[in-house]
């Protein structure tokens, strides 16, 4: 069986495993929606969670200018050296729902 690629995945899959990893660290499901809404102009409230994640981060509202200063590793990559610009809008949340896991501060991690 071919692995899915994350850009073919529901935002209905995807969703419920960020949620689990931030509140297994005692964040919120609202601090996890205003790290996506800083990044990607989204109101998780009205997402359509059918939405491929590709067209998750191909249509969205209103990309933060400030994502650019999203700097790390995430899974042992930089996210400023990504060359694929989707796979680094995906690599930035990722990189702010760690963050946010660790416990760094939310106004920290909203750069």
């Amino acid at each position: 069986m071919a692995k899915q690629s994350i850009f073919e995945m529901k935002v209905s899959k995807v969703y419920p495993l960020l949620l689990q990893k931030v509140e297994r660290k005692g964040r919120s499901k609202e601090e996890l929606d205003t790290v996506i809404e800083w990044l990607t102009g989204y109101d998780m409230n009205k997402v359509d969670q059918e939405m491929t994640y590709g067209d998750f981060f191909g249509q969205a509202p209103a990309m933060n200018p400030r994502a650019e200063l999203i700097k790390g590793k995430v899974c042992g990559v930089q996210v400023e050296s990504i060359e694929d610009p989707m796979m680094q809008k995906v690599r930035w949340l990722d990189k702010l729902v760690d963050e946010l896991a660790k416990g760094r501060p939310l106004e920290k991690v909203l750069r």
